[in-house]
C-alpha cells in the first residue's frame, strides 16, 4: 500500500476501521458473491471492496462498498490483475472469431425414439 493514499500506515487503518465498521452496519454480514454467512467470531474475514477499486471514495451511503469474504476478494482482485495482463477486447458484430460446429441436438429426433 502507498503512503500517499492516507499518509501513514496508522492514518490508513483508521480510514480502513471507519468506513469497515460504517459497512458493516449498512449491509448484512454475508458475502456478495458466495452468499457465505458470517456471525461475530468470523467476521475478520469479511473484507470491503471498493467496487471503482479506489480506496478514497468512501461515501457514507456505502455505495461504492459490497462485502465480500477472503476468497472472493482475492478472487476480485485478480480477475483485474490479469486482466491488465492479458488484455483481451471483442468488439460487437466480430466475426472474426471462430464459429460453433457442433449441433449437440443434431439427431434428437431418432435418439427420443430410442
Amino acid at each position: 500500500m502507498s503512503s500517499d493514499l492516507f499518509g501513514t500506515s496508522a492514518n490508513y487503518k483508521r480510514e480502513e476501521q471507519g468506513y469497515r465498521d460504517k459497512a458493516l452496519k449498512l449491509y448484512p454480514w454475508l458475502c456478495g458473491r458466495c452468499a457465505r454467512e458470517f456471525v461475530y467470531s468470523n467476521l475478520r474475514e469479511l473484507t470491503v471492496h471498493h467496487v471503482d477499486h479506489d480506496h478514497t471514495n468512501n461515501p457514507n451511503d456505502g455505495s461504492n462498498w459490497e462485502l465480500l469474504c477472503l476468497y472472493c476478494h482475492d478472487n476480485e482482485h485478480a480477475k483485474y490483475t490479469e486482466h491488465e495482463q492479458h488484455p483481451t477486447r471483442v468488439d460487437a458484430g466480430d466475426n472474426n472469431q471462430d464459429m460453433a460446429t457442433h449441433n449437440p441436438f443434431a439427431d434428437l429426433k431418432s435418439m427420443l425414439k430410442k
